[in-house]
């Protein structure tokens, strides 16, 4: 949770789930190994205070959602990071953090693990 001095400035939620391999675009699929389900956390109710739009309060949680994720994923498997975008405007939001959308469903998207890492180590090597 963020806290500025005037209360919540925004907040998310953390929490394990599972994405069926068969929701997975095919293109992933067929380099995931032959189970149901594999584990991927989920981020919900990811949300900033109105009075902060344009102060990217969205973008700095959702970098440590996925900081906290990448921590524990040596300990805890985690294919890939997952969120539903509430409507056009978030899932924008996420497709523009390099969230992809599941096929069967459009609101429902998810960052690979590897490609957060990836992204968070180019991040502060420069």
């Amino acid at each position: 949770m963020a806290v500025d001095v005037d209360g919540v400035a925004g907040f998310y939620s953390l929490s394990m789930f599972a994405v069926a391999v068969a929701d997975m675009p095919e293109l992933l699929r067929k380099r995931l190994p032959r189970y149901d389900a594999i584990p991927a956390p989920l981020i919900g109710r990811l949300a900033r205070h109105e009075r902060l739009r344009g102060e990217r309060i969205g973008e700095l949680l959702v970098a440590d959602a996925v900081t906290r994720v990448l921590a524990v994923t040596g300990s805890i498997a985690a294919y890939a990071i997952v969120v539903d975008a509430k409507d056009t405007r978030a899932r924008a939001f996420y497709e523009a953090l390099g969230f992809l959308c599941f096929p069967s469903r459009p609101d429902r998207l998810f960052l690979p693990t590897a490609t957060a890492a990836a992204a968070m180590t180019k991040a502060v090597t420069g």
